[in-house]
């Protein structure tokens, strides 16, 4: 579902400032993966994902969407494969539409083409049976405006709305980076359910170690724009946060960054 091949990327070259974000990264994800990704800050999460979805152009290398060369693809152009959610929960909608005028936009990506933008009576239970596994009661507030949501209702309601379409790739940017505990381990709950159902080929970075043990059938570590080390299937049950930090230091030499973050 997505290659990457010998990916590189640097910003500032030929500057005292230049920095290598990626080194010949190769990674392959099949239909139904979902990655986690784990690394201290600088490690180059960010920029890989950015570079997936196209908001970055790699130097060198190649990304590959279901067979297909997107390297030099638009963002725009690429956005039908992927379905993105942002640690920033005012990403990803509308402010100034309903909860069911976004709900509206993300269902008719998969319909063909209509002049009609009307929401029918059975669609607008289908959004409200949809937004009642959210546990926060947007299925009886419709028609609020989105922006007067607080963070947490509109990271949950970007996690619908990227998986509406069901895409050819899920990326997931830190996305209960910003929530409260409570409403991480609810969304985070939601993700798994969502990718199982859907059977989501799906990439998420996290800062968080457990939640990354938590999800997913395969793990990366990253560091310093390389993948150092990956751990998938059996091999990936039996990891805890004390082993991960051990391999880190066994291949590295040094210890993680001691981020409390990284840790909880």
């Amino acid at each position: 579902m997505l290659t990457l091949k010998q990916i590189t990327k640097a910003f500032n070259e030929g500057t005292l400032d230049e920095k290598v974000a990626l080194k010949h990264i190769n990674l392959t994800l099949e239909p139904g993966d979902f990655v986690t990704i784990i690394g201290s800050n600088g490690a180059g999460k960010s920029t890989l994902m950015n570079i997936i979805s196209g908001r970055l152009t790699p130097d060198t290398g190649e990304v590959i969407i279901k067979g297909e060369n997107v390297t030099n693809m638009s963002e725009h152009e690429r956005a039908r494969y992927i379905g993105r959610v942002f640690q920033d929960p005012m990403a990803g909608t509308a402010p100034n539409m309903t909860i069911e005028e976004n709900l509206a936009l993300a269902y008719n990506r998969t319909m063909k083409r209509t002049l009609r933008f009307g929401v029918t009576k059975k669609r607008r239970e289908f959004f409200k049976e949809t937004l009642q596994t959210l546990q926060l009661g947007l299925e009886n507030r419709l028609n609020a405006k989105v922006g007067l949501l607080s963070g947490g209702e509109r990271q949950a309601l970007s996690l619908l709305i990227a998986t509406f379409t069901k895409p050819h790739l899920l990326l997931l940017d830190e996305h209960t980076a910003a929530l409260d505990p409570a409403r991480a381990q609810l969304i985070t709950e939601l993700t798994k359910q969502i990718v199982e159902k859907e059977r989501l080929t799906t990439l998420m970075v996290t800062h968080n170690m457990e939640q990354a043990l938590q999800l997913g059938n395969r793990l990366i570590m990253m560091d310093r724009g390389q993948i150092i080390f990956e751990a998938s299937g059996k091999e990936k049950e039996k990891l805890t946060v004390e082993k991960l930090l051990q391999e880190f230091q066994r291949i590295r030499g040094s210890q993680f960054a001691s981020d409390r973050a990284v840790l909880v």
